[in-house]
């Protein structure tokens, strides 16, 4: 699948760069010049495609019925199970939550309505009450809504592995007038959709445990039991229908007058049969991009009243409530949608550079390579290849007999991967002895082809963490991604001259709750370490962390580096110390480990952090001690005393400059959200730098970047500098203590 991005984005555009399309409706209007770089190839894409969604809705539009005259935006089910009641028998939902829409003015829930044994639902307005949000009880199970009885996950997963989860319509979406309309199941939508029959589905097991997977643990253990059925059909019948554009694009690129060379895409041609081929490589993403949208676990979003996608994050969980898309809406997700995202990225690749994709390993990499960018594994976070295979088992289908090499196994091959996965090399172990080794190994290779002229860059977007973890009782310290690639890295010769944070990470993209994800790709900058490097002391290394350190980090925080990237930047130049050195050694002769050397960067940043909180005004460095004891709780006010005459000031100065609010014996800094609106730094009499980010906070929020970088203007001197640098520290103080919201 990585091959396939590769080749879609750097090895094929290139070949027919500044083309005219082939399709008869573009090549009525075409005027010289026009089509630039990939717009014709991404105009052919998107008219093949719309011709799909004709041919798709002739053979299968009548599964996807309007609703009351309405189109059907997606219909939402729920996984039920049989109750564990024995008195029962009947099938009970599992919901997470019962809420369809959050709107603001159009809120609305999913009622069930009990009838004997069985359970209908009701679009009702409103929010559901408490005590009915949802059936699934985090970690724990469900509750039964017949008989009140719990429900375990190990019930839940036993009868989904004995293929006994079944599913029930909670409610049916449409396109209204004035936005989107909810309605009451029916029997009829519920029949329809279970009378779809797929000529095809994808084979393959989803493997039996790896990183990230739980939905096989339910009995999905099978690609197309991802899927429903009707699912399946659109999917199977869409992806077929990419063979058959192919033809009819060969054709039209024939009738204006490309080469009948016959040569395939895959041996580099360039006439009428590669320009068919390359057309359906681009419409098989589309139909990889629609799998996405187009399974079972996909959540359907009550806030924005919108599906997400299967991959919101790295992983295949179950998920209890799922949304069932209208390939043939004109609202998200649906197909139009699909092939506009793919034939958009299309028509903004530069393509004027050839490139070529392959598929190689990379322990094997031979000295032809000049230099090398890498993106590496993260050690045992993502399951590249496991997760690969959702979309390889489509792709196949359609570009099977394009690139027979690339899709010559029945789903993608795993053995290799350079990744830490315990349950395919047979414990932790095993599995950080097959990471580390051949990491060192990859790196040692290209250590021998690699030139100071042309430095090797490691981009690297996985945030540095602590990898601890009890055994025997004991608390153990694992080495993590970050560890184990700068160990290889330094082991194979490498010094580290240089860190670019570069902005690569979405801002909406999924991550877990109260975490702070990287907001960048940290690159790192290597070149070979000479053979006559010095050997460095302890002493030695700190001296050069205190003076080398500090105007690297003013550099990035004068740029526009995150504060969520400055703890893992500073690695960057901290590392280019240690690892240009051939040794750094302790005062007895040991050397100093990569563990220790990152342990000693981190409590350097902290220091220069902490040093600079003496410049700042004495209201300011009064409230960071406080924030960072007690965050926005209240404090006794003889602690608040003690610290502010430390600070030089007074628990009554600081309250006079706004900052806290003081009475009962406690003292308590004021949210932003309590803060009068208004302010202004220039009609401030003793205006603080704390106040000022906090009243930026507030612009931001409420009325845009605009308006906070109008308050920023208007403040005086150096106060601008400070209040980036408080930025910086706040974030720290609230990163280390897991304060994720502050």
């Amino acid at each position: 699948v990585a091959v396939m991005i590769n080749k879609a984005m750097i090895d094929i555009p290139p070949r027919f760069a500044n083309q005219p399309p082939v399709n008869p409706d573009d090549r009525q209007q075409i005027v010289q010049g026009e089509w630039q770089a990939a717009a014709g190839l991404a105009a052919d894409v998107r008219y093949y495609g719309q011709w799909m969604r004709q041919q798709a809705h002739d053979k299968i539009g009548h599964l996807y019925p309007k609703h009351k005259g309405e189109t059907v935006i997606a219909w939402l089910w729920a996984r039920t199970v049989i109750s564990p009641n024995p008195a029962l028998n009947a099938p009970v939902p599992l919901v997470s939550s019962f809420a369809l829409s959050k709107k603001k003015g159009r809120q609305c829930w999913a009622k069930p309505i009990i009838e004997g044994d069985s359970i209908r639902f009701e679009v009702t307005p409103g929010a559901p009450p408490k005590n009915q949000s949802g059936t699934m009880i985090r970690r724990q199970g469900a509750r039964c809504i017949l008989s009140d009885a719990p429900i375990p996950f190990d019930y839940i997963r036993a009868e989904g592995q004995a293929g006994r989860l079944g599913a029930q319509l909670m409610a049916i979406v449409t396109a209204g007038q004035h936005g989107r309309n909810y309605h009451d199941p029916t029997p009829e939508a519920e029949e329809l959709a279970r009378s779809a029959e797929p000529e095809w589905k994808p084979m393959g097991n989803l493997p039996k445990m790896a990183l990230g997977f739980s939905a096989q643990r339910y009995g999905m253990d099978e690609y197309h039991k991802l899927f429903t059925p009707r699912q399946l059909t659109a999917l199977t019948t869409f992806s077929d229908l990419v063979g058959d554009a192919r033809k009819r694009a060969h054709q039209d690129a024939l009738a204006v007058g490309l080469a009948d060379d016959d040569i395939p895409l895959r041996d580099g041609g360039r006439g009428a049969r590669a320009y068919s081929e390359a057309v359906s490589v681009y419409l098989a993403f589309v139909v990889s991009r629609a799998a996405d949208f187009w399974s079972n676990l996909c959540l359907w979003v009550s806030v924005v009243q919108a599906t997400v996608h299967t991959f919101g994050r790295q992983a295949i969980p179950i998920v209890w409530n799922y949304a069932e898309v209208n390939p043939f809406s004109d609202r998200s997700a649906n197909w139009a949608a699909c092939f506009n995202r793919v034939t958009l990225a299309l028509e903004r690749l530069l393509a004027n550079v050839e490139g070529i994709a392959t598929q190689k390993d990379a322990v094997g990499i031979d000295s032809s390579v000049i230099t090398l960018s890498t993106d590496p594994p993260y050690y045992d976070n993502i399951g590249y290849a496991d997760l690969s295979d959702f979309f390889y088992v489509w792709m196949r289908k359609s570009l099977r007999d394009i690139y027979p090499d690339v899709f010559g196994t029945m789903l993608v091959p795993k053995e290799t991967e350079l990744i830490a996965e315990p349950f395919r090399y047979g414990g932790k172990e095993a599995a950080k002895e097959h990471f580390e080794s051949n990491m060192l190994e990859t790196f040692t290779n290209i250590r021998k082809f690699v030139t100071a002229d042309y430095p090797l860059t490691v981009y690297y977007a996985f945030k540095q963490q602590d990898a601890s973890f009890m055994k025997d009782g004991k608390l153990q310290r694992g080495r993590t991604g970050w560890e184990t690639m700068l160990i290889s890295l330094i082991k194979a010769g490498f010094t580290i001259c240089g860190t670019w944070p570069m902005r690569t990470e979405l801002s909406s993209r999924m991550r877990a709750k109260d975490s702070n994800a990287l907001a960048s790709s940290i690159i790192l900058v290597c070149r070979p370490r000479p053979a006559d490097a010095r050997i460095l002391s302890r002493g030695a290394f700190l001296q050069a962390l205190r003076h080398e350190l500090p105007p690297a980090l003013k550099a990035m925080q004068s740029g526009s580096i995150a504060p969520v990237d400055l703890a893992q930047a500073s690695i960057g130049p901290g590392m280019a110390i240690y690892s240009r050195a051939s040794r750094v050694l302790e005062a007895d002769g040991e050397p100093i480990n990569v563990r220790t050397a990152l342990m000693l960067i981190n409590g350097a940043l902290q220091n220069h952090l902490a040093e600079i909180d003496g410049d700042l005004d004495e209201a300011t460095r009064f409230a960071i001690d406080w924030f960072r004891q007690y965050g926005f709780k209240d404090g006794d006010h003889g602690d608040a005393d003690i610290l502010a005459r430390a600070k030089n000031t007074s628990v009554d100065d600081v309250k006079k400059s706004g900052l806290v609010i003081s009475g009962g014996g406690k003292v308590c800094l004021i949210h932003w959200t309590d803060m009068e609106t208004g302010w202004d730094p220039q009609k401030d009499i003793r205006p603080t730098i704390w106040e000022a980010v906090h009243h930026l906070i507030e612009q931001a929020t409420n009325q845009g970047d605009k308006a906070a970088g109008k308050l920023l203007s208007r403040m005086p001197g150096e106060m601008g500098a400070e209040v980036r640098y408080l930025a910086y520290r706040l974030y720290e103080i609230c990163d280390s203590k897991g304060w994720a919201d502050h």
